[in-house]
């Protein structure tokens, strides 16, 4: 007998995934700030420019150090009239207990549907330790104050990368 259990098996199933582009306009999503105030990205048009990026999970090594420099470097980033936006898949009282842990002084986004993650293409095939797996592949989307992704960075590491934001900002 033929088994076609292999065809239902989650990494196999293709996953609806958008293509953006250095120019596109950067998908919608809504936010809850620091206040609990909820808002949308579109909002931020003509205001201010956003770095938007995702990140796997709170709490883990990477991520915390990413959001660690990002906080680090916030002044800088509200300086040159850039808020910052993390998202990940993780819910809003992980984000709460990350955001105070940490001294998060940006919106974190609860994505755990993975909805903002498929609208911007970051999730998708990850692999660990030889063990494929589907989940938010870290990346960052700078958009402009016209709501246009002007710079998109795929397959980030998270050491340093604060730095590489701000350094591309400076053009």
């Amino acid at each position: 007998m033929i088994s076609f259990l292999f065809l239902l098996h989650p990494l196999n199933i293709m996953e609806e995934k958008a293509v953006l582009a250095e120019g596109s306009v950067a998908p919608d999503f809504t936010m809850i700030d620091g206040n609990g105030k909820s808002m949308k990205l579109s909002e931020l048009r003509g205001k201010k420019s956003v770095a938007v990026y995702f990140y796997p999970k709170d709490f883990t090594p990477g991520c915390t150090m990413e959001a660690t420099e990002f906080s680090r470097d916030y002044k800088k980033f509200r300086d040159a009239g850039i808020e910052i936006v993390g998202i990940s898949p993780d819910n809003e009282e992980s984000h709460l207990k990350f955001r105070a842990k940490m001294g998060m002084p940006y919106p974190l986004v609860a994505d755990p549907e993975n909805e903002v993650s498929k609208k911007y293409g970051v999730y998708g095939l990850k692999s660990f330790m030889g063990r494929e797996y589907m989940g938010v592949n870290r990346s960052t989307f700078l958009i402009d104050k016209q709501g246009k992704i002007s710079r998109i960075f795929k397959k980030v590491k998270p050491a340093g990368h604060s730095h590489e934001v701000l350094d591309a900002l400076r053009g």
